[in-house]
């Protein structure tokens, strides 16, 4: 009796596992979904597609254009411009050139002074904000970024002014303790352009990693302080670890501006002969382009510059990625 009255609560015609109906409503169901998830995908990324080939593929090709092009005149010069193939004579000329492989190297100088500096002094004074030593912690936040908000045009102009002798205040004092120093001299020029930098973008990359700091749990710092580790060991081998993904991020986005480098010079240009017009890649290519309308050799130097920093950016960021690979073992 049990037995028929359980069968007779199932349907003769009722759905079985193993139906061909529902396995495809089942399929079509998610085929639909996977279609919805797609379309949002395409919706969502849309504009950071549109914004790289706006600002970046386009430039990118056009430059590339460019390098392999050049205005010619036959004729000793008499005759009408054309537009000329040339392969890579403009790579040839701008990696066969003096100056440009000398701007190179002084980016290459200004990099390895300024990279340090730069990634070891934020971190440091995000550190001591993150620690609780420094007073009115809100206060030294906003005097740090201040420098960052001075447009870098005008950060140039001011320490200009302190660097030009006869009117900078501070080459003034130094005399009156009779000691001479050239701001601008062969030998620190580049020292006086790194300080530029440091003095507009410190606070900045301190803020970045003082708003890392934060998210660091704070269990694991009491639980250091608890084994004995002081305030120093407690910094450089509990915290610094926890935010090693925002100290390579600055060092990478620090070294791309650093290849950059165009605005400090071009203007300490005017007040120093020995920062000349193609002082670095960013003003080689400035001066082929718009001094001397070499628009082909400013664009082959533009694609070296971008290979180089492309190169550098991966290189940092594999051997950062292998050194966490090898801790994680």
């Amino acid at each position: 009796m049990t037995t028929t009255t359980a069968r007779s609560r199932v349907p003769a015609g009722g759905p079985r596992t193993g139906d061909p109906a529902l396995s495809a409503s089942g399929r079509r169901a998610r085929r639909a979904a996977g279609r919805r998830q797609s379309l949002a995908a395409v919706v969502l990324m849309a504009p950071f597609f549109a914004l790289l080939t706006t600002v970046f593929l386009i430039p990118v090709g056009t430059a590339l254009y460019l390098s392999f092009f050049s205005d010619d005149q036959p004729g000793l010069g008499f005759g009408p411009e054309r537009t000329v193939f040339v392969g890579l004579r403009s790579y040839a000329a701008v990696l066969t050139d003096p100056t440009f492989l000398g701007g190179l190297g002084t980016v290459a100088l200004y990099c390895l002074i300024y990279l340090p500096l730069m990634v070891g002094g934020a971190l440091a004074l995000a550190l001591l904000l993150d620690s609780g030593v420094a007073r009115l912690r809100a206060f030294a936040q906003l005097g740090l970024f201040l420098p960052h908000a001075v447009p870098g045009i005008i950060a140039a102009l001011i320490w200009l002014y302190l660097y030009t002798p006869g009117i900078s205040p501070v080459i003034d004092l130094f005399a009156r303790a009779d000691v001479t120093i050239d701001f601008l001299g062969i030998h620190t020029v580049v020292p006086s352009i790194v300080n530029i930098a440091l003095w507009s973008n410190l606070g900045y990359n301190m803020v970045v990693f003082y708003a890392a700091l934060q998210a660091v749990p704070r269990e694991v710092i009491e639980a250091s302080v608890v084994d004995g580790a002081g305030p120093v060991r407690t910094a450089l081998q509990v915290k610094t670890p926890l935010v090693r993904a925002s100290i390579v991020m600055v060092a990478i986005f620090t070294l791309i501006w650093a290849l950059q480098l165009f605005t400090e010079p071009m203007l300490l240009s005017q007040s120093s002969p020995m920062i000349s017009a193609r002082f670095s890649p960013s003003m080689y290519i400035y001066d082929a382009a718009f001094t001397r309308n070499n628009y082909s050799l400013a664009a082959a130097a533009s694609v070296v510059l971008l290979v180089c920093t492309i190169a550098l950016s991966y290189g940092v960021t594999r051997f950062t990625g292998r050194a966490d690979t090898e801790e994680t073992r």
